[in-house]
């Protein structure tokens, strides 16, 4: 028993001296990320700074766009031929939305095999943003966000890859663009002209305080992103260990002295008389859980042997609930003038028209600048899905399996629900919820409006829900609501650091001891016949 209690106090100590920065690092990160304002765009930024759509009646249909443009995505697909197998399997377009960027009419579409395209709906041929237009999309953007003040934008630097977008890689290169007096940047797709990133130098310096230390995004600006998960997963496993053996310990001294009961020598109260010591401890002790609850939950945020599964679609999943073919309506329609669609929405500022599409029904929806969508009626289009169509989407995707229920929920769950920087635009309501008559109880969630589907989340994935994003976030119950959360947040966060700066000087104060030791005892063995007060005076 007592080598055990040894072993316990020596891993807390040294995997708790190698892991204080790291502590300290990660707790001043995270509360950097709580307060940080959003640099990525969100589909409600987006639309709130497009330009006016106003299309004509010369403007291409989605269908010849796409046939003009068959040679030049040919090309374009040549180059990666020998890595992709499937090359010769014909694409089809799986979303169509027709924009105006820099004053051109543009069809962006992402097809079966996640490519993104921005065809000229003028003639038809493969668009690529110029600098000239970047500049122009920055400075309208700059005057939609403060309503009308006039700038001029300079042209940083193409870069073909930034650590500050995710999954963008297909709208690469970019182009940094500067606009504004207080060192405002935009990133914009050459590939489709969308501003896909906004920061000011005060976001900038919460970011890289914050997401960009917490992720360890340090080891992909020198070269080793290729080892950051496992980096991360192994320091998220460690700072559980040591988390972990010091709650054990602090709950192993404590021996509570009730109405100033001296329970420890000397007449003390508590186990320790050194300032940073009892700090430590008294810290560990109230705050040890949720430290705890932090360091499980972000190991399992790195999905350690992937044993679980991710809720976002994946690209087959997402082809085999489209489904083939190109509904006539969706090629052939031909943009209606602007005071025929103006009158279709009631005069709403609409800056972007999208087909949708289940196999062979489509919906057109028009997309105001305040995130509404409005469904258009179009001869052969569809104003929204029905159950049949959706749950045959749902069923290309379960196979042989049955559909055990389904409901249609008007307010969020526990397992689709909006984070604090999204609306309605990035997670509606309502949403068609089917449940499988499988093992797993897995969970389809699907937009009876525009068709998509949403997360598809089977029996592991709501275990991560709850170990990971429940522990880490705490964005369940009453918790989720603010200022409730902030108070929660703060409070243990605040422990989080006093538990890590103690950590760094308790660690600090044991490696000069231990330093000093070997010192001491590399002398005694140079001079072993040395009288002892001769060695203590030296």
């Amino acid at each position: 028993m007592k080598k055990l209690k040894r072993l316990l106090f020596e891993v807390h100590r040294w995997v708790g001296i190698a892991l204080a920065a790291f502590m300290l690092m990660w707790f001043f990160s995270g509360l950097m990320i709580m307060y940080a304002p959003t640099i990525t765009q969100t589909r409600t930024q987006q639309l709130a700074h497009a330009e006016t759509l106003a299309p004509a009646m010369s403007w291409l249909s989605l269908g010849a766009a796409w046939e003009r443009s068959a040679e030049q995505r040919k090309a374009l697909a040549k180059p990666k031929a020998k890595e992709a197998k499937d090359d010769d399997v014909a694409t089809s377009i799986m979303d169509a939305r027709l924009v105006r960027s820099a004053d051109e009419p543009l069809w962006l579409i992402e097809d079966s095999k996640g490519q993104r395209y921005a065809l000229s709906a003028l003639d038809g041929l493969l668009h690529n943003t110029s600098v000239d237009q970047a500049l122009k999309i920055a400075e309208h953007w700059h005057e939609a966000s403060t309503g009308g003040d006039i700038v001029q934008a300079s042209h940083l630097a193409t870069i073909d890859k930034t650590i500050m977008l995710r999954n963008q890689d297909a709208l690469a290169p970019f182009y940094q663009i500067g606009v504004g007096h207080d060192g405002e940047q935009l990133l914009i797709s050459s590939r489709t002209g969308e501003v896909l990133h906004a920061s000011t130098r005060i976001g900038r310096a919460f970011y890289w305080a914050g997401n960009w230390l917490h992720l360890f995004k340090p080891l992909e600006a020198v070269g080793l992103g290729h080892i950051r998960t496992e980096v991360q997963m192994y320091s998220g496993l460690s700072a559980t260990l040591a988390t972990m053996t010091g709650l054990i310990i602090g709950w192993l001294r404590w021996r509570p002295g009730f109405g100033g009961r001296a329970t420890y020598s000397q007449g003390r109260t508590q186990p320790y008389r050194e300032f940073w010591y009892k700090w430590h401890f008294w810290s560990g002790l109230l705050g040890g859980t949720v430290m705890l609850f932090w360091a499980f939950s972000g190991f399992l945020d790195t999905n350690p042997g992937k044993i679980f599964s991710q809720t976002n679609p994946n690209r087959q999943d997402i082809n085999l609930y489209i489904g083939n073919g190109l509904p006539v309506a969706m090629r052939d329609w031909q943009p209606v003038l602007p005071l025929e669609l103006a009158a279709a929405v009631d005069g709403a500022d609409v800056v972007e028209l999208s087909w949708k599409r289940l196999e062979n029904q489509a919906v057109l929806l028009a997309h105001t600048r305040d995130g509404q969508r409005l469904p258009q009626a179009v001869e052969g289009a569809n104003a929204g899905f029905d159950a049949p169509s959706l749950l045959a989407a749902v069923g290309r995707i379960a196979g042989k399996t049955a559909v055990a229920s389904q409901v249609l929920l008007h307010d969020y769950d526990s397992y689709y629900y909006a984070r604090p920087d999204q609306g309605l635009v990035e997670k509606p309501l309502p949403v068609l919820v089917v449940t499988l008559a499988d093992a797993a109880g897995t969970r389809v969630y699907v937009d009876p409006q525009d068709g998509k589907l949403l997360a598809k989340v089977d029996r592991s994935a709501r275990i991560l829900r709850w170990a990971y994003s429940a522990l880490h976030h705490w964005d369940f119950g009453w918790l989720k609501y603010r200022p409730l959360w902030d108070v929660w947040m703060v409070t243990w966060v605040l422990f989080g650091l006093v538990l890590s700066v103690s950590s760094g000087v308790i660690g600090w104060k044991r490696l000069k001891l231990t330093f000093a030791v070997k010192k001491t005892s590399s002398r005694k063995a140079r001079y072993p016949n040395k009288p002892a007060i001769e060695e203590s005076a030296g």
